[in-house]
């Protein structure tokens, strides 16, 4: 029920954006003349983006100058140490480059990614997506982060929820025996599977797509995408998710804005349907009162001083892009949440310069795609496909590199194409190590055009014997809408658990200090989406540090 109040509110927004884009319409002319991506930061677009979403320009707290803990990002393994130190009475600072979002049942929070603005990137002028389209946007600190390295491009949040902001929302376990080939004995997956998986799933309420939402008509896609997977031979598999499934029958009942049924997913949902870590793990350690988080705080650079203590250089940015001050914060013990490119950038960074003297050779070590391909089949017979985001299933083939098939909507086209799509994640050993440029103190990889060839061959395989199989009518191929591989939303590795940190996340060679996150994970989680393992290795990992007090 929305209040009146609220809605003269919301009215007054409404009117003040709608200004706002008159002026931008008669700006765009000169824009446009300057060519691509030249929708840069400016006072009229900042003006839009504080009218559709004021709560991000709140003025931001500033973290305590020394923490028993702090926590830099604050994703899924982040998170979840957050709330387990909190509940230990260790008092611990989040520290988060990327704005805290809000959710609204009524109002486009965030952008979607057919016709994407600067909400939806961390201060870039223009984005190329899966359908290799460039669209530009202004410059602003949107929640999807898309770091280019030589071979390969790396999509990264920036947003308090870190990925859990801008995945799929898909939370699955990997077949064990692949599994065991990644991980090596390092982490026992009966484990994970007896005790932590089984955590994270009732902490996150992860369940399979009922009957009513799979029935609907935005899944469309999902049904044909079993049908033809069904006719080629395979029993498709029903994936856990986040979503929350009461919310998406809200969407479909017209009681809030559609955004899970309305392909909105890739660069945030705006109604709360996703159950983004906001909601669960951060929201509980705030809860305790032990737990504080920071948004707007990018963490440069860490170090360790005489004393022992940790030291970590931080600058305070608006969502604009403007640094608000530049401040040296310490604490007792460090722990590295920021992802894989992230936590790896500061530990690759400390090394070359000598802020942390003795770490080990390991570090900047193991980075891997976890196998990510796109790829593109059509409908049967002509009908329209729908955009229900939520991930209903997929399928294990083991016949070449072996690799899961997702069943996946269509982004980045903002008209029904009868397409249906799939995330590719393969099995693959290529690993690649980060490397530190003295002259520009910049940490980057570089990715090997052989290794994305070979994933994006072994996907289109299997989805060609399908598309087969099941009469698709259109081979995407040609068009090129499947031959987007060189890019990944699921960069994991670069500080190994078992290499440069022992089993549990602690770096060798300087106590009290961890990897949580992504990039303690070896460059794979074996075929399947990485978020329901980094976050039951977490799990696993601060429950060890804290019963040994370590």
């Amino acid at each position: 029920m929305r209040t009146e109040g609220g809605g003269r509110l919301r009215r007054r927004a409404v009117l003040k954006a709608a200004g706002m884009a008159a002026l931008l319409a008669g700006a765009g002319t000169g824009a446009a003349t300057r060519g691509a991506g030249t929708a840069s930061a400016n006072p009229l677009w900042n003006a839009l983006f504080q009218a559709w979403v004021p709560e991000i320009f709140a003025p931001l707290p500033d973290p305590p100058e020394h923490s028993d803990a702090i926590v830099i990002g604050s994703g899924f393994g982040a998170a979840v140490t957050a709330l387990r130190l909190a509940e230990a009475g260790v008092q611990n600072s989040v520290l988060e480059r990327g704005s805290r979002w809000p959710n609204d049942p009524w109002r486009e929070i965030f952008t979607g990614d057919d016709l994407p603005d600067g909400r939806g990137f961390w201060h870039r002028t223009s984005f190329t997506g899966v359908t290799r389209v460039p669209m530009p946007c202004a410059d602003f600190g949107g929640v999807l982060d898309v770091t280019e390295y030589p071979g390969i491009d790396v999509w990264r949040a920036a947003a308090v929820g870190g990925g859990s902001i801008v995945f799929t929302g898909a939370m699955v376990a990997p077949p064990k025996h692949l599994f065991d080939q990644v991980f090596r004995g390092v982490v026992s997956y009966d484990e994970l599977d007896s005790v932590y998986y089984p955590r994270v799933r009732q902490m996150l309420r992860l369940s399979t797509m009922p009957p009513d939402v799979y029935d609907s008509a935005p899944f469309a896609h999902s049904r044909m995408w079993d049908q033809q997977v069904r006719a080629a031979g395979y029993e498709p598999q029903a994936n856990d998710s986040i979503f929350n499934w009461d919310v998406i029958r809200s969407e479909l009942s017209g009681g809030c804005r559609a955004s899970a049924t309305a392909a909105r997913s890739n660069l945030g949902n705006s109604n709360g349907a996703k159950f983004d870590l906001n909601q669960n793990y951060l929201r509980y350690a705030e809860g305790t009162g032990k737990s504080a988080i920071f948004p707007g705080h990018r963490v440069d650079s860490i170090g360790q001083d005489g004393s022992g203590k940790y030291v970590v250089s931080v600058t305070k940015l608006s969502p604009t892009g403007q640094v608000l001050g530049t401040r040296t914060l310490t604490c007792d013990r460090l722990f590295l949440g920021a992802g894989s490119i992230g936590t790896s950038e500061l530990l690759v960074r400390a090394q070359a310069t000598g802020a942390l003297p003795n770490l080990n050779e390991h570090v900047g070590d193991g980075w891997g795609t976890n196998g990510d391909v796109v790829l593109a089949r059509s409908f049967t017979s002509p009908s329209a496909a729908g955009g229900g985001v939520p991930s209903a299933s997929r399928i294990l083939d083991e016949s070449g590199m072996p690799l899961h098939l997702e069943n996946w909507y269509v982004p980045g086209i903002p008209v029904d194409t009868g397409a249906i799509a799939s995330l590719g994640i393969v099995l693959d050993p290529t690993r690649a190590r980060f490397g530190y440029d003295r002259g520009r103190n910049a940490v980057g990889l570089s990715w090997p055009r052989e290794a994305q060839d070979r994933v994006v061959a072994a996907c289109r395989a299997v989805d060609h014997k399908v598309a087969h199989a099941g009469g698709s009518m259109v081979d995407y191929t040609p068009i090129g809408y499947d031959a987007q591989g060189f890019f990944t939303a699921h960069p994991l590795g670069g500080a190994v658990l078992g290499q440069a940190t022992d089993g549990y996340g602690r770096v060798h060679g300087h106590p009290g200090l961890y990897v949580m996150d992504g990039a303690a994970i070896p460059g794979s989680t074996a075929t399947v989406n990485p978020s329901l393992t980094i976050t039951a290795v977490a799990e696993r990992n601060i429950e060890a540090i804290i019963r040994a007090g370590r």
